[in-house]
């Protein structure tokens, strides 16, 4: 018995067509330092209010770190919520 040709199947690695997140620090968009910046901030917060992950911002670890200190500095101030309002169902 001669055996059929195998389809050709997804290439591994997930989605294709997506381009590569960049730091929007590094490229020199943004500044982290500034805490004041509430609207900045609120960018990289949830609607919960937690810190977004690496993973989904784009931010490289260098600026992740600042990011959350930055964060945390806004929350101590009260300028940023540290949760926000329980949505209940």
């Amino acid at each position: 018995m001669a055996r059929k040709p195998v389809k050709s199947r997804k290439p591994a690695g997930g989605r294709r067509g997506r381009r590569p997140k960049v730091c929007p620090f590094a490229s020199g968009q943004m500044e982290v330092t500034d805490y004041r910046d509430t609207k900045m901030l609120s960018r990289f917060i949830s609607d919960t209010g937690k810190i977004l992950p690496r993973r989904r911002t784009g931010v490289s670890a260098k600026y992740q770190r600042r990011l959350a200190q930055t964060i945390k500095r806004a929350r101590y101030l009260a300028l940023v919520p540290y949760t926000r309002q329980m949505v209940r169902k």
